[in-house]
């Protein structure tokens, strides 16, 4: 699904009226059938019983608002409408007509200057009821008069449920940003497509959950961009999603994870757990020589293992013998040292194959000294950053990536021509072809030691799957098939931690529990995702 813009949106909006025919009032007319259906169905549970309040604004949000509010009452739902006015300047033309409308079939409409009336109906209401954010859309102007922001701390306060109408108003629809107060929304009806703002800053922390509602925008509009939230529905056909019962284990890839260090092999041990679980068919694991003891320790029997010596002089035959991996995966627990460094680089000069770099191994390079060894690489690369780690990378101060991490995303993409993982609560998957993708599966129970090793290990087991059954393709569709696996991979993580944090709890849950929870994952792909199976053929 497409993510936009509030520019691409006005775009967007303008491309369905010149070239379609398609007006605002007919927006606003579906807006408000498909929204009130969502609320009568899924949160007023087909009943009539519970007061709807509407907080209107004076644009075409507050025209949406009370569209959905119209068609609410036609379903015999009792709801008034809060028509709030910060200064004397009138309603748009859309929201008047709506106004009217909403009037004669039967919305009970209150002008409020002051948060007071407000106060007075919610408390004579008790904790019954469904507030309806409907003050400011895509188009809003920060910072807000205080009126407004009286009204948006007191419904934040005392309201049960809220749904905000396109945005939680407060929020800017491009940067996330709010300037001292938002509507925390339960649930935001994202009007034809989900906005840039949802996912970025305080965006995310503010939106809920998302529901998309059909504004009746054509098909072709929606589906074109560069930015895209990721689901089951658009990972697509993924080449490598069969696989042959008649197969032997080097059919499924060799994979090789490099890392662990003194107090730091718990890390290595995930990663290489997890490749292992996602199918590949052989797993080795590397750590450091003297670590290697306490490594064994900790390694289920069907990994097999190695280790890097200590003198760097015997490390040529290690080098050398790279080539008979299908993926590396280099990073978790690896420290940083001079000697982590220098294997990291010897690895992206030496391996001509998909390698994945993590944790410290992101952390012994920087983009000003090593963006070479990305570019001059003729294989494909990933990095899998948090933000601390993309911080000390890419020498972007943390505040400013937190207010703009799909901008310094991209800029660092086009510098080293690698895939990037931006992991957080909203992780950002951007590729060398401007594509971005946002995997919004906000799970606390995922904020715990091991959870980003496990990822790494998904990718390294994915890629390493995914480099013989691509051998005879184009270049681009090659890149085509690994930007597919990098998501899925992505994916699963996100699907598993959901898992385990159902059946567990998130303060139970633990980075194992995401991997025994593979099996669950995949059993969802394979029953919803096309092409996906989870069975031989």
């Amino acid at each position: 699904m497409r993510i936009v813009s509030t520019e691409e949106m006005k775009e967007l909006e303008l491309t369905n009226y010149e070239s379609y025919h398609f007006n605002e009032s007919l927006i606003v007319e579906n807006v408000g059938k498909a929204a009130a259906d969502y609320m009568f169905d899924s949160v007023l549970d087909k009943s009539a019983d519970i007061p709807v309040l509407f907080l209107i604004g004076k644009g075409n949000n507050g025209a949406d608002g009370l569209a959905i509010s119209r068609h609410l009452v036609n379903k015999g739902v009792e709801v008034r409408a809060f028509v709030c006015f910060g200064d004397d300047s009138e309603l748009k033309a859309e929201t008047e007509n709506q106004l009217q409308m909403a009037k004669a079939f039967g919305v009970k409409v209150n002008y409020i200057k002051q948060v007071g009336t407000i106060q007075e109906y919610f408390e004579r209401s008790g904790n019954q009821f469904v507030v309806v954010d409907a003050l400011f859309g895509t188009g809003i102007r920060l910072p807000l008069p205080q009126f407004f922001y009286d009204i948006i701390n007191y419904v934040n306060t005392y309201s049960p449920l809220i749904l905000s109408v396109d945005i939680p108003s407060g929020i800017d629809g491009n940067t996330g940003h709010h300037h001292g107060a938002a509507i925390n929304a339960d649930i935001t009806l994202a009007i034809g497509l989900p906005k840039l703002g949802f996912f970025v800053s305080e965006g995310a922390k503010h939106v809920g959950q998302i529901e998309v509602v059909d504004a009746g925008f054509p098909k072709e509009l929606l589906e074109k961009g560069d930015k895209f939230l990721l689901t089951v529905d658009n990972l697509g056909l993924l080449a490598g999603s069969r696989r042959n019962k008649f197969a032997d284990k080097k059919s499924f890839g060799h994979s090789v994870v490099i890392g662990g260090s003194h107090g730091l092999t718990g890390a290595l041990a995930l990663a290489s757990t997890a490749a292992l679980k996602v199918g590949a068919g052989l797993v080795t694991a590397a750590t450091w020589e003297t670590q290697y003891a306490e490594f064994l320790a900790r390694l289920p029997a069907e990994i097999m293992t190695g280790y890097i010596p200590s003198d760097t002089d015997d490390w040529n035959k290690l080098i050398r013998d790279l080539d008979k991996y299908d993926s590396i995966l280099i990073g978790p627990g690896l420290a940083r040292s001079e000697n982590a460094r220098k294997i990291t680089i010897d690895i992206l000069e030496s391996y001509d194959g998909p390698v994945i770099l993590d944790a410290d191994a992101i952390n012994v390079l920087n983009v000003k000294s090593d963006a070479s060894l990305f570019t001059g690489r003729r294989a494909p690369t990933i990095l899998t950053p948090h933000f601390g780690e993309f911080s000390r990378f890419s020498g972007v101060p943390h505040e400013a990536l937190v207010s703009e991490p799909v901008k310094h995303l991209t800029e660092l993409i086009d510098k080293i021509n690698s895939a990037v993982i931006l992991k957080g609560p909203c992780t950002y998957i951007g590729f060398p072809n401007g594509n971005i993708l946002f995997n919004y599966y906000p799970n606390d129970g995922m904020a715990s030691a091991g959870s980003g090793d496990v990822l790494a290990g998904i990718l390294g087991g994915l890629l390493g799957q995914e480099r013989q059954k691509n051998a005879n393709l184009s270049l681009f569709q090659r890149y085509e098939n690994l930007n597919k696996t990098i998501c899925l991979g992505v994916f699963i993580h996100s699907l598993a931690g959901k898992i385990a944090a159902k059946n567990l709890g998130v303060r139970a849950m633990s980075a194992t529990s995401i991997i025994d929870s593979f099996t669950e994952a995949f059993k969802y792909l394979s029953e919803n995702m096309k092409g996906y199976q989870l069975n031989s053929k």
